[in-house]
């Protein structure tokens, strides 16, 4: 290109060059006008096979209907399923720090029904309960506690001593507590498995609006404007 050329195309842009900067500092005000995008309230489902969805499709279980509902309701959230089935209190302590990560906002906690099924010592349930409580607190994250009831041919004297640990870990830490997990799915065939003991896919509904009204509370109380 000629010199002349060169002068002719830089004093046809010159113009253009002047505004830009202008131009960059509006957009750059509308960008900062905007408010953040803020990230999804995280949730961990934590517990065993009524947690991890045993036996039921990808989209069935406890955790995956849970997100459903409260995106259905407008909660931008995520539910991760750090079920594990067979899992005991003692498992889950185990596990804990890896199940669940940092940034998580909320844990549905739900441990205990295993160490019902094989006679543990109660007293054991609540020890490990409480360390797993105490080190979620510890982190700032929130705790959803999720009960369960022994089976009656484990006893009364059994049954007294399992049934007082839930209630009586929701007054220790101050937790919100749904006393039975298996509230109106427990007994009801058309809601369970042929194992009698696992719900179905309705028997999952069931219990997604049995905890769905804690959960909602929870995420307000912790994220007032979503």
């Amino acid at each position: 290109m000629a010199i002349n050329s060169l002068d002719k195309f830089f004093g046809a842009v010159s113009p253009l060059a002047k505004i830009l900067p202008a131009v960059t500092a509006v957009f750059l005000l509308v960008a900062a006008a905007q408010p953040a995008r803020a990230e999804p309230f995280s949730i961990v489902g934590f517990g065993d096979s009524l947690m991890a969805g045993y036996e039921l499709a990808p989209d069935e279980g406890f955790t995956e209907r849970l997100e459903a509902a409260l995106r259905e309701g407008g909660y931008e959230v995520t539910v991760a399923n750090a079920g594990v089935s067979g899992d005991a209190t003692s498992g889950g302590l185990s596990r804990l720090d890896w199940s669940v990560p940092d940034g998580t906002d909320l844990v549905v906690l739900e441990l205990g029904a295993n160490d019902m099924l094989r006679g543990l010592d109660p007293a054991s349930t609540e020890r490990n309960l409480s360390e797993i409580v105490e080190r979620l607190q510890e982190r700032g994250i929130g705790i959803l506690l999720l009960g369960m009831y022994a089976a009656p041919n484990l006893g009364p004297d059994y049954q007294q001593a399992f049934n007082g640990i839930y209630p009586r870990l929701a007054e220790k830490y101050d937790l919100p507590l749904v006393p039975f997990f298996l509230e109106g799915v427990a007994g009801n065939a058309s809601l369970q498995l042929a194992d009698g003991m696992h719900p179905n896919a309705a028997g999952i509904d069931r219990m997604v609006q049995n905890v769905l009204p804690e959960v909602q509370k929870l995420i307000r109380e912790q994220r007032p404007n979503m």
